[in-house]
């Protein structure tokens, strides 16, 4: 499987590793019962540490998207509508409340922030 990594975007490689799969599995690019590549054989194809993969797999897990079965496989979860974006929703509010502790911790006023988050949306439609 082939996920296009950044080793120099500042989300660590893990976050960037979950962001790709799910973004997969929630355009149905990836389908309900389909298993996800072992640890170990997606850290050799994308050139990570075990460790890495791990920890991705792990975040998916605890969103909702897989299921991991011991001594099995991971493998993709049927998603339910309302709850992907109910998750999605969660996420979001988390990354706010922290980018507004940032933000005033570092006098950057409510204006600025909405155009920084602006510019965030428009970056990611290229």
């Amino acid at each position: 499987m082939h996920i296009p990594l950044d080793p120099s975007a500042p989300e660590p490689l893990y976050e960037q590793i979950r962001a790709r799969l799910a973004e997969a599995i929630l355009r149905g690019d990836l389908g309900a019962g389909q298993e996800l590549p072992s640890l170990r054989g997606l850290a050799r194809d994308l050139r990570v540490s075990v460790i890495t993969t791990t920890r991705a797999y792990n975040e998916l897990v605890a969103d909702g998207l897989v299921d991991a079965v011991r001594g099995k496989g991971v493998f993709v979860r049927a998603q339910e509508p309302g709850q992907v974006r109910s998750r999605a929703l969660d996420r979001i509010d988390t990354a706010l409340a922290e980018a507004a502790r940032t933000a005033r911790t570092a006098g950057i006023g409510a204006e600025e922030l909405r155009d920084r988050l602006a510019h965030a949306l428009e970056e990611e439609d290229r």
